[in-house]
Protein backbone atom coordinates (compact mmCIF):
# COMPACT_ATOMS: atom_id res chain seq x y z
CA UNK A 1 0.00 0.00 0.00
CA UNK A 2 0.89 3.14 -0.78
CA UNK A 3 0.69 6.79 1.11
CA UNK A 4 -2.81 8.32 1.27
CA UNK A 5 -4.00 11.26 1.06
CA UNK A 6 -6.88 11.92 3.62
CA UNK A 7 -9.78 13.67 3.07
CA UNK A 8 -8.51 16.66 5.20
CA UNK A 9 -6.66 17.49 2.31
CA UNK A 10 -6.71 21.44 1.68
CA UNK A 11 -5.06 21.59 -2.02
CA UNK A 12 -2.33 23.42 -1.14
CA UNK A 13 -0.48 22.46 -3.86
CA UNK A 14 2.98 21.77 -1.97
CA UNK A 15 3.31 18.11 -2.56
CA UNK A 16 2.70 17.36 -6.15
CA UNK A 17 5.89 19.03 -7.01
CA UNK A 18 7.63 17.35 -4.37
CA UNK A 19 6.83 13.92 -5.51
CA UNK A 20 10.08 12.36 -7.31
CA UNK A 21 7.77 9.46 -9.07
CA UNK A 22 5.16 11.88 -10.13
CA UNK A 23 2.82 9.82 -8.00
CA UNK A 24 1.04 12.87 -6.58
CA UNK A 25 -2.13 13.95 -9.11
CA UNK A 26 -5.31 16.46 -8.46
CA UNK A 27 -8.19 14.52 -8.05
CA UNK A 28 -11.90 15.18 -8.16
CA UNK A 29 -12.06 17.00 -4.80
CA UNK A 30 -8.87 16.70 -3.42
CA UNK A 31 -4.91 15.22 -4.52
CA UNK A 32 -4.71 11.37 -4.69
CA UNK A 33 -1.69 9.20 -4.61
CA UNK A 34 -0.94 6.57 -7.57
CA UNK A 35 -0.54 3.53 -5.43
CA UNK A 36 1.36 2.09 -8.88
CA UNK A 37 3.88 4.81 -8.40
CA UNK A 38 4.61 5.48 -4.94
CA UNK A 39 7.38 4.77 -3.80
CA UNK A 40 7.07 6.22 -0.19
CA UNK A 41 10.29 8.23 -1.61
CA UNK A 42 12.49 5.39 -1.31
CA UNK A 43 15.65 5.28 -3.77
CA UNK A 44 15.24 9.16 -3.89
CA UNK A 45 15.40 10.40 -0.10
CA UNK A 46 15.18 9.59 3.14
CA UNK A 47 11.02 10.03 4.04
CA UNK A 48 8.37 11.12 2.08
CA UNK A 49 8.66 14.20 0.95
CA UNK A 50 4.62 14.65 0.06
CA UNK A 51 4.44 14.09 3.97
CA UNK A 52 7.35 16.35 4.97
CA UNK A 53 6.02 19.55 3.62
CA UNK A 54 2.55 18.80 3.93
CA UNK A 55 0.80 21.80 6.22
CA UNK A 56 -2.75 19.93 7.61
CA UNK A 57 -0.65 16.50 8.15
CA UNK A 58 -2.96 14.71 5.81
CA UNK A 59 -0.96 11.95 4.51
CA UNK A 60 -0.66 9.36 7.54
CA UNK A 61 2.41 7.00 6.92
CA UNK A 62 0.75 3.68 7.51
CA UNK A 63 3.11 1.83 5.55
CA UNK A 64 2.45 -1.94 4.72
CA UNK A 65 5.11 -2.31 2.44
CA UNK A 66 8.34 -3.81 3.22
CA UNK A 67 11.23 -1.30 1.98
CA UNK A 68 12.40 -4.46 -0.27
CA UNK A 69 8.86 -3.75 -2.36
CA UNK A 70 9.43 -0.29 -2.44
CA UNK A 71 12.81 -0.25 -3.90
CA UNK A 72 11.92 -2.95 -6.27
CA UNK A 73 8.94 -0.63 -7.51
CA UNK A 74 11.79 2.14 -7.81
CA UNK A 75 13.71 -0.03 -10.02
CA UNK A 76 11.01 -0.83 -11.91
CA UNK A 77 10.47 2.48 -12.37
CA UNK A 78 13.39 4.09 -12.95
CA UNK A 79 14.28 1.50 -15.72
CA UNK A 80 16.69 -0.47 -13.38
CA UNK A 81 14.51 -3.31 -13.50
CA UNK A 82 13.26 -5.12 -16.39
Amino acid sequence: MSLLITDECINCDVCEPECPNEAIYQGDSIYEIDPNKCTECVGHYDAPQCVEVCPVDCIPLGIEETQEQLMDRYLQLTGQKG
